[in-house]
C-alpha cells in the first residue's frame, strides 16, 4: 500500500495535538511536519520546541522537511524533539553530505529533496544516504499550490537510479497532491504521498486516505 503523510501546515496550528489525532484516526501512516526558516523560502512556520511539544501527543512517524540553509546546524535539535525522519533540501547553503550524516548517526532516517527547477542529477551523489527521496511538485514555501506535472518523470528516473542501485528508498511526493495527481505520482514510482489541503479541507479524511492506500505497491 501507498503510504499517506498529511501535511501538518494545513492543519489548525492552535489545535495540533487534536489535528495529531485527527490524522492518527483517519488512518494516516506519517504526519509531514514543513518546517521553513525564512531564508530558504520566504515563510516561517516553526521549529524543534513545536514539534517536541506535537511528539507528546503522538506516536506517529513524524516526517521533518527542513527547507531551511545549512539544516546540519539543526539535525540534533530535530533529531532531540522526537523526528523519525529528517529530509534536507540538495539546494540548500552548508554541507549536505555532513547534515545526512549527522542525521544517520542519530539512528534517524535521512531523506533528501529536490525543488521542481532543479534536475535529478542534483541529488544523485546523496542517494546513497537517503532512505528517502522527496519530490517538490510546487515551489516550496507556501501550501495550497497547484500541482506541476512536469516534475512526474522525476519520479520514474529518481526510483530508476535507486533500482540499478539495488536500493530500497522511499520516494515521496509533496505539493498539489490530490486523488488523481496521487495516482499519477504512484504509477511513476513514488511510495509515499504527502498532501495537505486536499485532505484537511475534508471533514473526514479517512476515505480518501484508504483510497489512496490501495494506489500501489509501497517498501
Amino acid at each position: 500500500m501507498t503510504k499517506v503523510s498529511p501535511s501538518m501546515l494545513s492543519s489548525d496550528f492552535a489545535r495540533l495535538g487534536e489535528e495529531l489525532a485527527r490524522i492518527e484516526k483517519a488512518g494516516a501512516d506519517w504526519a509531514h511536519l514543513d518546517v521553513m526558516d525564512g531564508a530558504f523560502v520566504p515563510n516561517i512556520t516553526f521549529g524543534p520546541p513545536v514539534i517536541k511539544a506535537m511528539r507528546r501527543h503522538s506516536g506517529m512517524v513524524f516526517d521533518a522537511h527542513l527547507m531551511i540553509q545549512d539544516p546540519a546546524r539543526y539535525v540534533d535539535a530535530f533529531a532531540d524533539a522526537g523526528c523519525d525522519i529528517i529530509t534536507v533540501h540538495c539546494e540548500a547553503e552548508g554541507d549536505i553530505h555532513e547534515a545526512m550524516d549527522r542525521i544517520r548517526a542519530r539512528g534517524i532516517r535521512a531523506g533528501v529533496s529536490l525543488n521542481p527547477e532543479t534536475p535529478v542529477q542534483r541529488i544523485e551523489p546523496f542517494l546513497d544516504k537517503a532512505d528517502l527521496a522527496l519530490v517538490m511538485t510546487v515551489h516550496p514555501g507556501f501550501g495550497g499550490q497547484s500541482f506541476i506535472p512536469e516534475c512526474v518523470p522525476k519520479i520514474a528516473e529518481i526510483r530508476k537510479i535507486a533500482e540499478s542501485k539495488g536500493k530500497r528508498l522511499e520516494i515521496s511526493v509533496d505539493g498539489g497532491v490530490n486523488a488523481a495527481t496521487g495516482r499519477t505520482c504512484v504509477d511513476a514510482g513514488a511510495t509515499v504521498l504527502v498532501a495537505g489541503s486536499s485532505l484537511f479541507k475534508l471533514d473526514d479524511m479517512a476515505p480518501e486516505i484508504a483510497r489512496w492506500k490501495t494506489y500501489g505497491p509501497t517498501l
